[in-house]
C-alpha cells in the first residue's frame, strides 16, 4: 500500500482537476492546507471533505516551525484547525510541517495539540511553477521511486503532476499497489 498526499499552499488552477482524477480512479488522498488556502478556496476544501479525502493541517502562514515560539506554533496550527472545522465540520488530526522543518520541540507541541506529524518518503521539486519538468518527468519520478509504504508528496500547483496523475494512479494499481488512508498508519 501507498499513501498519496498533496500540499496546498495556494491555488494554481489544478486542484479541481486533481480531485476529478482521484474520483474517476476511486482513490482517496490527503490534502495538507494552509490557512490562506482555506480562506481563498473554501469550495475546494469542502469538496475534499465531501469526497472522502483527509484534510491535513499545513499551518496558517507556512513558517519555519523550529524558528517560532511555542505560542506561535500553537496559533499556526489551531487557527487552521478552527477554519476547517467551521467550514466543513472536519476535525484535522494530521500535520505536515512547512518545508519539512521540525525539531524535537515542534514534534512534541504538535503531538500535544492532538496531531500526528506526517512527512514523506518521496517528493521532488514540483512547487516551482515556472520550472515544471513535464508530465513524463512527474510520472517517471513517482513510478521509479515508489515502494511499499511510500508516502508520496505532490504539490497541486504543478501542471506536471496534474497532467501525469491519471497515468500514475492507473499504472500503480496495475503494479499491485493500493492507495491507503493515512488512518491506516495508526494500525
Amino acid at each position: 500500500k501507498i499513501y498519496l498526499t498533496f500540499d496546498e499552499g495556494y491555488e494554481n488552477g489544478y486542484t479541481a482537476k486533481i480531485l476529478d482524477v482521484l474520483q474517476a480512479n476511486n482513490v482517496k488522498a490527503a490534502f495538507f492546507v494552509t490557512g490562506s488556502y482555506v480562506k481563498q478556496n473554501p469550495d475546494l476544501v469542502k469538496r475534499m471533505v465531501r469526497e472522502g479525502h483527509i484534510v491535513g493541517n499545513h499551518s496558517q502562514t507556512h513558517p519555519s516551525m523550529p524558528k517560532i515560539s511555542d505560542a506561535e506554533i500553537k496559533e499556526e496550527i489551531k487557527s487552521v484547525e478552527k477554519q476547517v472545522l467551521e467550514l466543513t465540520g472536519f476535525k484535522m488530526t494530521y500535520f505536515r510541517p512547512p518545508s519539512g522543518e521540525f525539531s524535537q520541540r515542534t514534534l512534541f507541541l504538535t503531538k500535544e495539540l492532538g496531531y500526528e506529524t506526517i512527512f514523506w518518503s518521496m517528493a521532488y521539486k514540483d512547487w516551482l511553477v515556472d520550472e515544471q519538468p513535464g508530465k513524463e518527468y512527474a510520472y517517471k519520478h513517482v513510478i521509479d521511486n515508489v515502494h511499499n509504504g511510500a508516502i508520496i508528496l505532490l504539490h497541486s500547483v504543478s501542471v506536471s503532476n496534474a497532467e501525469a496523475l491519471d497515468s500514475i494512479l492507473k499504472d500503480l494499481k496495475l503494479q499491485g499497489y493500493r492507495f491507503a488512508s493515512l488512518d491506516e498508519l495508526k494500525k
